[in-house]
């Protein structure tokens, strides 16, 4: 299976708020240059990379001085909206210096669930990736108040998955704050240990993932389970790896066993 994911060429990788920010909400620039760096020199190496982010409102709080995130959603509409702008910014000037160009795409779900608007998505998914643009993609914060309510459908490790689905990706990668799934919570059990392949996503598996949610995100293992299984249902092989440091990317694509390998259904048992 290291072999699959070595070889495989168009990827969808998902970065979350802890890898982006320090936990007071501000950009932690050496994560941030490190992961565009690595991304556009796995892009030149013949890749199509796709990068779901999030961050918006983590960024939007940072930025404004909040230091706790409001529970009210017109407020997180309002730091998603200013925290986007920067995020964006950001992106582009980063992978810019890497003469890298990147392209914003904003979605809600009811875009991808009609199938007249999904077909547009996936065309401008398609001609991007043919130009060698980096899609980078996050959900549409300050329209769509499924993410921002509480409602799981809308967290972007979800979306990563719809994403890496509809474009046809053969591999999802979900860049997180720990090392992948464990036998327990590693700060609570010093003696748990990381499982690196998961060949099906069973009740116990799913019961070891824990609660979701951060100070500043939305995620959290279970987020991360749920988008495994849109993906590998899917035949896409999903790999949650530490995202402290971006050069996991180059280890994980260079065939290393690191993070948790969720393997794809097999058709025999769809």
């Amino acid at each position: 299976m290291n072999s699959i994911i070595k070889n495989s060429r168009r990827i969808v990788i998902k970065v979350g708020t802890s890898t982006l920010t320090y936990p007071g909400g501000k950009i932690n620039f050496r994560h941030m240059g490190d992961l565009c760096r690595v991304i556009t020199d796995l892009q030149n190496s013949g890749r199509e990379v796709t990068l779901v982010t999030s961050g918006a409102i983590g960024v939007g709080m940072g930025k404004l001085g909040v230091e706790k995130r409001p529970q009210d959603t017109s407020r997180k509409q309002a730091l998603a909206a200013v925290g986007q702008c920067e995020l964006m910014f950001l992106y582009d000037k980063l992978f810019g210096e890497y003469n890298q160009t990147v392209a914003q795409i904003l979605l809600t779900a009811d875009v991808v669930d009609s199938e007249v608007t999904r077909n547009n998505v996936v065309n401008t998914f398609t001609r991007l990736l043919e130009l060698g643009i980096i899609p980078i993609v996050n959900e549409n914060d300050t329209v769509a108040t499924a993410e921002l309510e509480g409602r799981r459908i809308g967290d972007n490790d979800t979306l990563s998955a719809i994403v890496a689905k509809l474009i046809g990706a053969e591999t999802l990668v979900l860049m997180t704050d720990i090392d992948g799934l464990y036998t327990a919570n590693p700060a609570e059990v010093p003696d748990a240990t990381l499982i690196p392949v998961v060949p099906e996503i069973t009740p116990q598996i799913v019961k070891l993932a824990g609660k979701p949610g951060s100070r500043l995100g939305t995620g959290g293992m279970a987020t991360k389970i749920s988008a495994a299984r849109i993906a590998t249902a899917a035949g896409i092989p999903c790999c949650v790896i530490q995202g402290a440091d971006p050069e996991n990317l180059y280890r994980l694509f260079d065939g290393e066993s690191i993070g948790t390998l969720f393997l794809p259904v097999r058709e025999d048992t769809k």
